[in-house]
Order: structure tokens, then C-alpha cells, then sequence
């Protein structure tokens, strides 16, 4: 009989467990992992604004090609952020705009990648 009071207790305690994503836990844990997640999108801004600045002469086709390879290493350095993103941990606690402003750079990058 105590044996059984005892599970029928563990079983009523078992919803009343603490979770470990509470939300008053989500500020310092967004912090935790954004700063991650910031530090590998940061060559990929870096790469996106030096070809978004650079000037290219139609005829030049060293800096044509050099933009092109700009613009795919930006695609692939936040497509290693994303999939860092995609992590159950990062989809529980970070917003949305974590995958839109890279995917947002990515594209931009790409097209302005082929299109010179």
C-alpha cells in the first residue's frame, strides 16, 4: 500500500517537474546562444559589405570573379550559421529573424554575385 502511495505521488510530481526552458530563463539564454551565432555570421557581414562597396568595371574580369567568390562565401558562411541555427536548442529560444536576415544577406550576396 505505501508502495503504491508513493508512485501515484511520483506520477502526480512528474508534470510539476521544473522545466529547464522557463521563461524567465529565455533573456540570458538568448544571450548564451546568440553570441555564438553572432560570432559566425560576423566574416559573412564583413564579406557582404566589402561587395556590396566594391566598384566593378564591366571589363575588369579578375574583380568580376572576385565578387562571385564573394558572393559564395557569404551564401556558405550563413548557410553554416543556419544549420547551427537549426539545433533544437536555437529553435526553442531564438526569434524568427535569426533565419531571416541571413537568408536575406545570402540571397542578396548570391545575386550580386552573378549579376556582375
Amino acid at each position: 500500500m505505501i508502495f503504491r502511495r508513493e508512485n501515484r505521488e511520483n506520477r502526480e510530481n512528474r508534470g510539476k517537474r521544473e522545466n529547464i526552458d522557463l521563461p524567465e530563463d529565455q533573456g540570458c539564454l538568448r544571450w548564451v546562444l546568440g553570441v555564438p551565432l553572432a560570432l559566425v555570421y560576423l566574416p559573412a557581414v564583413y564579406l557582404f559589405t566589402i561587395l556590396l562597396a566594391a566598384p566593378v568595371d564591366p571589363d575588369d574580369d579578375r574583380r568580376r570573379e572576385d565578387a562571385e567568390a564573394l558572393g559564395y562565401a557569404v551564401v556558405g558562411i550563413t548557410a553554416v550559421g543556419l544549420l547551427l541555427s537549426l539545433l533544437p536548442v536555437y529553435r526553442r529560444t531564438m526569434g524568427r529573424w535569426w533565419y531571416v536576415l541571413p537568408t536575406l544577406m545570402a540571397a542578396i550576396a548570391y545575386v550580386r554575385g552573378r549579376m556582375l
